[in-house]
Formats: structure tokens, C-alpha cells, sequence
């Protein structure tokens, strides 16, 4: 019998998630055993968008009126679509210009804006079609993303992990540096995925992973200002890789507008 064709379609991002695919060195040898890795623009196999496939990652956002029609083509003829990343998950560090008035953006830059056909939003995947998993992380997991083939080729559904990065930590016997140094970590709102990497070397968690589940943002956030962050930095603290992520992008607006240092 064939082996499932699995296709990775690039849109706006760093090309890192696809990167993490071809840096799984013997991990990769393992997967090839099990699919046939037919479409990966990183590595020199470009198929047409419409061509069939038993499972779809998708890396990167939304960000021009080509896109999506791209992705509709890919979602139509995918039986399993996976966004991998930050960009596919919640639009990226690109999605920063959300807040912004991206016309006017584009007369400053731009010589002949007209012929820039861009959207005014970088935007997840999950807002244009349906998306059957998604995988967290700038850049993903190798061990995530190969749990997750093998979970869809066995029919098992994949293994969320929500949990918090502190718990990771706790896993790790790491000292909290929240605690110990004071630094303004974003592990209490982020979820684990990335094994505690940078707390487990001294330094603060950056959200890679996006937000959590169960978290209480105006309180994370008033925790940050007692640490001496200003209601700004607490802001931009949330505005980082996963800034359009729901929990994320409320908890920006919650500190750009309420008047926390007067109360």
C-alpha cells in the first residue's frame, strides 16, 4: 500500500518551522518511513496547491487576497489540515500591524502603493477555513509535530498540552526566576511545549508557545508592574510572537486602556 502524502505549504513567515522539519536529522528518516513527504518548497518538492493530500501543515499567515485563495485550494483537497507555528496559529509577529492603518503604512514606504495587493490584517489560518489541529510554538516542537503525524495516521486524536511553562519548570527542578531574580517571565500565562527552554537556562519565558489555558491576564499583569514594569512594558509584554492570540491581544488592550497606576 502507498504511504499517506504529506504536503508543508509556506505562507508569510521565517521559513523556521519548516526548518524544524529538516533539522529532526534521524527523527526525519523515521517520519519519511511512515509518510511521503511530496510537497516542502524548503527542500526543492513543489506540488501544485490542489494536489491531493492525506495531511496539510501549514506555516506562516494570511496576509494578501492570493493567500487566500491559495489556502482554500489546500483545504479543499486536504483530508487533515495542521497549522505549525506561531504566524499559522495566530497570525505572528506580523500581526502587530493590525493595530496599525496599513494604507497609510504602505503610501509612506511605497513609491506606487496601487500595486501593492496586501490585506490590511496578518491573520491565523483558523480564520479563513477549518483547521483540524494546531501546533503552538516559534519555532515548533520536532517532538510535537511527529506525535501528532503519528497520532492522525492511527487514528488516535493528538495530545493537546495547554499547561503552563511553571509547571514545566516545577517538572525540571528549575528555581523560578520570578522569584529569584525578579525577572518579568511570561510563564504563568504561556503554555508549555517548549521544554521550559529558556527559564531552564536563566532566562524569562517570551511566549513562544502562546497563551495557557485558565489564565487571569489583569492579574499577571499587575504581578508585572510590581516587579517595576511600567503600564507600557506590561503591553508590550503581551504584544510579542502570539500578539493576536484572543487572550493575548485582550490583555494588551486591557493595560493600554485602563488606568491601573491611578488606583
Amino acid at each position: 500500500m502507498s504511504k499517506p502524502r504529506v504536503a508543508i505549504h509556506k505562507f508569510a513567515s521565517c521559513s523556521g518551522c519548516q526548518l524544524a522539519f529538516v533539522n529532526m536529522g534521524t527523527e526525519l528518516v523515521e517520519l519519511v518511513k511512515l509518510v511521503d513527504l511530496v510537497h516542502m518548497a524548503e527542500v526543492g518538492h513543489v506540488l501544485p496547491d490542489d494536489a491531493e493530500m492525506d495531511i496539510a501543515f501549514i506555516e506562516g499567515s494570511i496576509t494578501t487576497p492570493h493567500d487566500v485563495e491559495r489556502l482554500k485550494s489546500i483545504r479543499e483537497h486536504s483530508k487533515f489540515l495542521i497549522t505549525m507555528g506561531a504566524c499559522a496559529t495566530s497570525g505572528g509577529i506580523q500581526a502587530l500591524r493590525n493595530n496599525a492603518d496599513s494604507a497609510e503604512w504602505m503610501r509612506s514606504v511605497y513609491a506606487r502603493p496601487e500595486f501593492i495587493h496586501s490585506l490590511s490584517t496578518s491573520g491565523a489560518i483558523a480564520n479563513y477555513v477549518k483547521v483540524d489541529f494546531e501546533l503552538w510554538g516559534c519555532p515548533v516542537s520536532v517532538r510535537q509535530m511527529l506525535s501528532t503525524v503519528r497520532s492522525f495516521l492511527f487514528g488516535v486524536p493528538p495530545q493537546i498540552q495547554r499547561e503552563k511553562v511553571c509547571q514545566e519548570c516545577k517538572r525540571r527542578g528549575n528555581n523560578c526566576i520570578m522569584v529569584t531574580q525578579g525577572a518579568a517571565c511570561m510563564g504563568p500565562v504561556t503554555r508549555t511545549g517548549c521544554g521550559a527552554l529558556c527559564p531552564s537556562f536563566g532566562a524569562p519565558c517570551y511566549t513562544c508557545y502562546g497563551p495557557a489555558e485558565n489564565i487571569n491576564v489583569g492579574s499577571f499583569g499587575r504581578r508585572l508592574m510590581g516587579l517595576g514594569l511600567t503600564q507600557e512594558q506590561v503591553v508590550r509584554k503581551f504584544s510579542s510572537i502570539n500578539n493576536a492570540a484572543p487572550a493575548f491581544s485582550d490583555a494588551a488592550k486591557l493595560f493600554c486602556s485602563e488606568p491601573w497606576m491611578e488606583e
